[in-house]
């Protein structure tokens, strides 16, 4: 079996919650006009990418942002669980700046593998290693049921950050080392190709967190 597949994975647009600092996680709130202006954006930059479907998770950000970036092209845009956001348990919805001088917090951002060992007793959020399985599963899904083309993903900051650490050959574990990821930026592409042939796979990563179409944007 030969497929070639190329993933643009997309981070949602700028939200309210992101404005006020608050932990989203799979909470929710509206796109800014910044938001929006940079879904607007990244839909003219892969204008001429013909896509044969998009997917974005299950949350209102992730959907309002794809139906953005497709804007009248008849793609289909399906939701996918294993694309939602990290949840973070008793902590969505709070001041970042509240926690972020905690160990919790820390280990959140910087030690993956601490931070599941005692999510529990932390905020009893979704552990990175789950996130790990559901983001990948997702893909795999997709892979399954497509064979060639391109296909849009609007997802989330952690899910995405982790899940290409996955695609490029790193672990949930090591995934936060800085050498390996980076913070992604709302409405960033990041492109990443697929090729099989038998039992040989390879993913291949093209671009990361591709913020040059957003420099250019004009504003609603």
């Amino acid at each position: 079996m030969q497929k070639n597949l190329t993933f643009y994975f997309l981070r949602h647009g700028r939200t309210e919650w992101n404005e006020k600092g608050l932990l989203q996680g799979q909470g929710d709130s509206p796109l800014t006009v910044e938001g929006v202006n940079g879904a607007l954006a990244a839909g003219q930059a892969l204008n001429d990418i013909p896509f044969i479907a998009a997917y974005s998770s299950c949350l209102q950000r992730t959907i309002t942002t794809a139906r953005h970036v497709i804007g009248s092209r008849d793609i289909p845009l399906f939701q996918h669980q294993g694309l939602n956001e990290q949840f973070f348990g008793q902590w969505e919805g709070i001041q970042v700046d509240t926690i972020r001088h905690t160990a919790p917090f820390q280990h959140l951002v910087k030690q993956p593998e601490i931070y599941d060992q005692h999510i529990a007793e932390y905020n009893q959020g979704e552990p990175f290693s789950a996130l790990a399985a559901r983001s990948w599963q997702a893909v795999q899904d997709m892979i399954r049921v497509h064979q060639q083309g391109n296909i849009l993903i609007v997802s989330h900051g952690h899910t995405l950050r982790l899940l290409l650490a996955l695609l490029g050959g790193h672990t949930w574990q090591t995934h936060r080392q800085p050498d390996v990821s980076e913070s992604l930026i709302n409405c960033s592409i990041s492109v990443v190709n697929y090729q099989q042939n038998g039992e040989e796979k390879q993913f291949n990563i093209e671009r990361i967190n591709d913020t040059a179409h957003l420099s250019i944007a004009t504003p609603l």
